[in-house]
């Protein structure tokens, strides 16, 4: 890592390429910083940019607005910036690698062509791959899956032409309201599936709860009808350790047990396993 001492300085590092982890003091910084997270968010850049803020000041979940990837609350151990670090290249580098597999995958068409999601057999090779990953970066990993509420009767009840309208709207939620990086997947019909490594516990609630959020937040104009409020329920399963004889499969039908039983519990909501 090497010290800029000002925002603007940084911004220009991170456009000429030469940089793509940023670790910024929120308390010391100069006023440009909250700028420059935007500016970085609103760009375009070929490869993923990680932010970790350093802060005395209490964030919660507020702090996601700010445009950050992780922070940690001042004063620290040296252990625990070294683990974040850690973890911010083990994503760097899965950034890549995916926007490698994307490019890959996009020649053998095994992107749903509805979602823009990989399909089920790519996801199940992409995620393995996470898992042997996260494994070997002694790291956790989470899979969360998202299935539509009542989707069956709104396709009967409208068609499938809105059908796919609603899939390509709650793909978009879930797309907005992940990270750039996120392995997603369409597991069948209107499920989905993400796998989100480092990731664990009530950090995995709070993704799954974005994405609701964010579904719950369309509205989708039907012709002499009121407009449709869809919902989604959400499962997660979560390993905090792997060894060499834990598949990716058996976490995934963990993940969609959980939905099953969010969707019994009225849906609209998470249910961890």
């Amino acid at each position: 890592m090497c010290p800029l001492p000002s925002s603007e300085q940084a911004w220009e590092a991170l456009q000429a390429g030469d940089a793509h982890f940023l670790l910024m003091d929120w308390e010391t910084d100069d006023e440009g910083g909250t700028q420059l997270i935007q500016r970085i968010r609103a760009s375009t850049f070929t490869k993923a940019v990680y932010i970790l803020l350093l802060t005395s000041s209490t964030l919660e979940d507020g702090a996601a607005s700010i445009g950050m990837d992780d922070f940690i609350y001042k004063p620290y151990k040296e252990a625990e910036l070294k683990t974040r670090i850690l973890l911010a290249k083990r994503i760097l580098s899965l950034a890549g690698n995916l926007a490698v597999a994307r490019e890959q995958l996009e020649s053998q068409a095994v992107f749903d062509t509805l979602t823009g999601f990989m399909n089920r057999a790519a996801f199940l090779r992409q995620s393995a791959g996470e898992l042997e990953r996260s494994r070997r970066a002694s790291l956790p990993l989470s899979l969360i899956a998202l299935d539509i509420d009542n989707f069956k009767t709104i396709n009967d009840t409208f068609g499938p032409k809105l059908g796919d309208q609603v899939l390509e709207i709650v793909a978009a939620a879930i797309r907005d309201k992940s990270r750039p990086y996120d392995c997603i997947g369409r597991w069948t019909g209107d499920e989905f599936v993400l796998a989100l490594p480092g990731v664990i516990g009530t950090d995995a609630e709070k993704v799954a709860e974005r994405a609701i959020a964010g579904v719950r937040g369309t509205r989708i104009e039907v012709p002499n009808e009121p407009p449709l409020n869809v919902k989604v329920s959400a499962g997660i399963a979560s390993l905090a350790r792997i060894t060499t004889s834990t598949e990716i499969e058996p976490v995934i039908q963990q993940a969609r047990q959980a939905v099953a039983r969010a969707k019994e519990a009225g849906g609209n909501q998470v249910f961890m396993v």
